[in-house]
């Protein structure tokens, strides 16, 4: 459960910005990021809410990400597997312990969630012909 003394408002910033900088650089993540993400300052604020939700139950996060991964084309089980290392990467620097664990687990099942999502999301849509 979400809890507000695992981690601090600056801990969730720190693995928001310190993830997200890996993956601006990584070579197969970047490009995809760099293409769908108009506004960087928009898209870690918005990371932020969503990551202090889960990990310290703010609530602040609104939104739906599922619809949005959903028509990206071209995404792969790699890829997927790829931004959980460069997430794991990134936890492995933080000095909180709990923080950490629970961050890769729920990672995981993110992860995890967008991806059967998309695959669901492009059966469908082969099914009605458009994918």
């Amino acid at each position: 459960m979400p809890t507000p003394d695992l981690c601090t408002e600056e801990e969730v910033t720190r693995l928001v910005h310190g993830f997200y900088a890996r993956v601006r650089q990584d070579p197969l993540l970047g490009p995809i990021f760099d293409t769908h993400v108009r506004h960087w300052d928009r898209h870690l604020a918005t990371m932020v809410d969503f990551w202090s939700g889960a990990l310290r139950g703010t609530a602040r996060f609104r939104g739906a990400p599922m619809p949005k991964h959903a028509v990206l084309p071209g995404l792969s089980a790699s890829l997927f597997q790829r931004w959980l290392a460069l997430f794991h990467q990134t936890t492995a620097t933080l000095d909180n312990a709990p923080m950490t664990q629970r961050a890769n687990d729920l990672a995981l099942r993110i992860a995890e969630s967008l991806w059967y999502g998309y695959q669901a999301a492009r059966a469908a849509g082969a099914q009605e012909g458009v994918a």
